[in-house]
């Protein structure tokens, strides 16, 4: 069950949902990243890399961004520091892409672009930083690299690939926080199926040396995310 990525499709990638349950989904999904660990797999990694080479002016793109989280995480940073920093979320979904500005409409420094990630429309090195946060587990190996390419030739800095990794003990507890706090089916199944199609370590590490990354590592966040980095 755990030894290699499941092929199954997620829900929310097959457009199998009412529009109802896409909008507890935007809510439920939030809930479950403020425990799960993204955040603080970002300020391991990326505002880490800010703070420690001292940055003050900086652009980052999400890909696929959600509803923008980790851009608004982003952005509460930059203002602590006095920095500049101009933020973007790209997400394909229509419904996703206007969240982002719904949920972020006190951070001006936001904005939403609505794209395909495998043809970023953006010149190469548009953007000091590239992001992606629970993003890659939805796609296959090949497109993964794809990505991982795209990513890469906007990027003139690093790109940080956050994602789940593949472990017995995150899924169960992932099904006992999904009963703890009631969490959608939707949410719940596709959650559970997220661990069995995300990553080992050795497998993103091996994704980013297929798409060329210079540099590439991959580490451990607390309680059971992969972080992979590239300069």
């Amino acid at each position: 069950m755990f030894e290699t990525r499941s092929p199954k499709l997620e829900r929310i990638d097959t457009g199998d949902y009412t529009a109802a349950e896409y909008e507890r989904f935007l809510i439920d999904i939030r809930l479950v990243n403020r425990f799960a660990g993204d955040r603080r797999a970002l300020k391991k990694t990326l505002l880490s890399e800010i703070k420690s080479e001292n940055v003050k002016s900086f652009s980052v793109l999400d890909v696929g961004a959600g509803s923008g989280e980790l851009l608004r995480e982003i952005a509460r940073f930059a203002r602590r520091k006095k920095a500049d920093a101009r933020l973007f979320g790209l997400e394909l979904n229509a419904r996703s892409a206007k969240a982002i500005l719904e949920e972020s409409k006190d951070f001006g420094e936001i904005r939403s672009v609505r794209a395909d990630a495998l043809r970023l429309p953006f010149a190469d090195e548009s953007y000091d930083y590239v992001i992606s946060s629970l993003f890659t587990h939805h796609l296959t190996d090949e497109l993964v690299v794809e990505v991982l390419k795209e990513m890469k030739r906007v990027a003139r800095r690093k790109i940080f690939v956050i994602d789940l990794n593949r472990h017995p003990l995150a899924y169960l507890a992932y099904k006992i926080f999904c009963a703890a706090f009631r969490i959608s089916p939707l949410v719940r199944e596709d959650g559970s199926l997220s661990i069995l199609r995300s990553f080992k370590p050795s497998e993103l590490k091996a994704l980013a040396v297929r798409a060329g990354l210079e540099n590439a590592r991959v580490r451990r966040v607390f309680p059971f995310r992969l972080v992979l980095e590239a300069g």
